[in-house]
């Protein structure tokens, strides 16, 4: 089910759909600027990538969420 195509009278899952990507979006921009900002001040790679990892689960729950299927595990 696409995001587009929702059934009739589902406008409060529509929002909260809307709310739950917004803030996947705002996490994933903060992971990718934290892990940007930890390599230039010589970070281990254990902790770049540590944020590497969770900025994928994030994507792969985006992905999830705009391809319609809010059933897969929130990150």
């Amino acid at each position: 089910m696409n995001l587009m195509h929702l059934p009739a009278g589902s406008g409060d899952r529509e929002v909260l759909l809307g709310r739950e990507i917004d803030d996947l979006l705002l996490r994933l921009r903060g992971l990718v600027l934290v892990r940007d900002l930890l390599a230039q001040r010589g970070a281990t790679a254990a902790e770049i990538d540590e944020h590497s990892r969770e900025a994928d689960r994030v994507r792969a729950r985006l992905a999830a969420l705009i391809g319609g299927r809010p059933e897969v595990e929130a990150a």
